[in-house]
């Protein structure tokens, strides 16, 4: 989630473990320690790759946090004596290890169990949500008005926690919707994605990847019973099995399960990320090899610049999500002419 969630998340946590004896300055404790996990990204790994599948790594895995938090409850222990080492240990332990349980309902993934098994994205919920934001700073607000405000947290953080939940009932609702869709474009057994789409957990995006192209479907709560449309983009498997071999490209493709576009330019073989944004404003882009005649050569990966964001996508974005808009397709962020389909 995005860094002022995590602040929100922590700061209600250690309030309400700890505000009663340390007043406002638990907010600052719960802050900062909802921020340390995602201090990896001051790291250089060495390349745009490194960089973009180690971050929420080593600094989100629950086996590095749960040591780290009896550290720090020592240490803190040792600053604020009032504060028993238990309590201590229950505020360190469960701002540390919500933050990255928080960044797993997201899409980018978050390695929990560094350094073994795959990253974990349950991609229930968009990487900003203000509904689920918004209850936690409301509690630390009242906090830090009238302290302890034990109520106000406490209520904040059952209706984030309550609406996470709907986060993942809404993503099963949306999967049982779209599949006789899916078997109908031949897409059954495909890889799937199912997040939701910016801000909200109204509209939701479907993701379904074939050796061959994948299909985008946009469908929300307030469609009615019109039927969900699919949209198609083709896909390049001789280009992918071209660069199969190379250590990045695998990484790559482990860290995303396969949702990558790949596109040859200027005799540059990239790979697109399609998990992340949306098709033409795709934030993750990189360059991994060079295209010599015959020879495909790797390269060190950079990140192509993110592309910029047509000021009107917010506008449409609320149109399609109210229903104003009854079809929106992806690739021009647009609906289709009249009485033409994406």
């Amino acid at each position: 989630m995005d860094s002022i969630t995590q602040v929100a998340l922590g700061a209600s946590i250690a309030g309400a473990v700890a505000g009663k004896t340390l007043g406002r300055s638990a907010l600052l404790v719960g802050a900062a320690l909802g921020t340390l996990p995602d201090l990896d990204v001051v790291i250089d790994y060495g390349s745009a790759v490194a960089n973009f599948t180690y971050h929420r790594g080593f600094s989100h895995s629950l086996f590095v946090l749960a040591p780290l938090a009896l550290l720090l409850a020592y240490l803190l222990r040792r600053w604020k004596p009032q504060l028993s080492f238990r309590r201590w240990l229950a505020l360190t332990g469960l701002v540390l290890i919500t933050h990255p349980l928080l960044d797993a309902f997201t899409t980018y993934g978050t390695q929990l169990f560094w350094p073994f098994g795959s990253p974990v994205a349950i991609s229930s919920i968009f990487i900003i949500d203000p509904l689920y934001t918004v209850p936690l700073l409301v509690g630390c607000l009242a906090f830090f008005i009238t302290p302890p405000a034990r109520s106000a947290l406490a209520a904040g953080l059952a209706l984030s926690t309550l609406y996470l939940g709907w986060t993942v009932v809404a993503q099963q609702i949306i999967t049982e919707r779209v599949q006789p869709v899916l078997a109908n474009a031949g897409m059954a057994s495909a890889n799937l994605l199912i997040q939701p789409m910016p801000f909200n957990t109204i509209l939701w995006r479907v993701t379904a990847m074939s050796d061959t192209q994948h299909v985008e479907i946009v469908t929300g709560f307030l469609d009615g019973d019109a039927s969900p449309t699919p949209e198609y983009f083709p896909r390049h498997p001789a280009l992918a099995q071209s660069v199969s071999d190379f250590p990045e490209v695998q990484r790559l493709e482990w860290f995303t399960r396969g949702f990558l576009s790949y596109t040859e330019e200027d005799d540059r073989i990239m790979a697109t990320d399609i998990r992340l944004g949306l098709p033409g404003a795709h934030p993750f882009t990189f360059v991994l090899a060079q295209h010599s005649g015959k020879r495909i050569t790797p390269l060190t990966s950079t990140q192509l610049p993110r592309p910029s964001v047509d000021p009107r996508a917010l506008g449409v974005l609320w149109s399609r999500i109210t229903g104003d808009i009854p079809v929106l397709c992806l690739a021009s962020l647009a609906p289709p002419s009249q009485g033409q389909s994406c």
